[in-house]
């Protein structure tokens, strides 16, 4: 999303959690899209179960965002949020070319830090 830097890790707990994977394609020009972007964040992380986040996006309009997650029921009732549904259907409006979700368990994860 759009005022987060690529460096900037989540602080996660230790595994299991769930990962919501967001890759995208952007459309030309903003939009409104940086103020929609940093308007979700803020609201994820007011959800039960929301651990943390990630952001990078190329400057080909290409970029990925994690979210991380408690469990499966917490990303399900993210997904039920009727700001988080606006923005979702404005997305497929003007902001996204093509995206793909995924969702996945995190069994392990480890890490280098100099």
């Amino acid at each position: 999303m759009s005022s987060l830097p690529a460096t900037s890790f989540a602080q996660l707990p230790a595994p299991p959690y769930y990962v919501v994977a967001f890759s995208s394609c952007r459309t030309e020009g903003d939009n409104g899209y940086g103020n929609m972007a940093d308007a979700m964040v803020e609201l994820a992380s007011q959800q039960p179960g929301f651990l943390g986040v990630e952001s990078a996006r190329g400057i080909d309009g290409f970029g990925i965002t994690n979210s991380y997650w408690k469990d499966e029921d917490s990303i399900r009732a993210w997904k039920a949020v009727v700001s988080h549904a606006a923005a979702q259907k404005l997305g497929r409006e003007r902001w996204y070319e093509d995206y793909q979700v995924r969702i996945a368990r995190v069994e392990r994860a480890y890490g280098f830090e100099r």
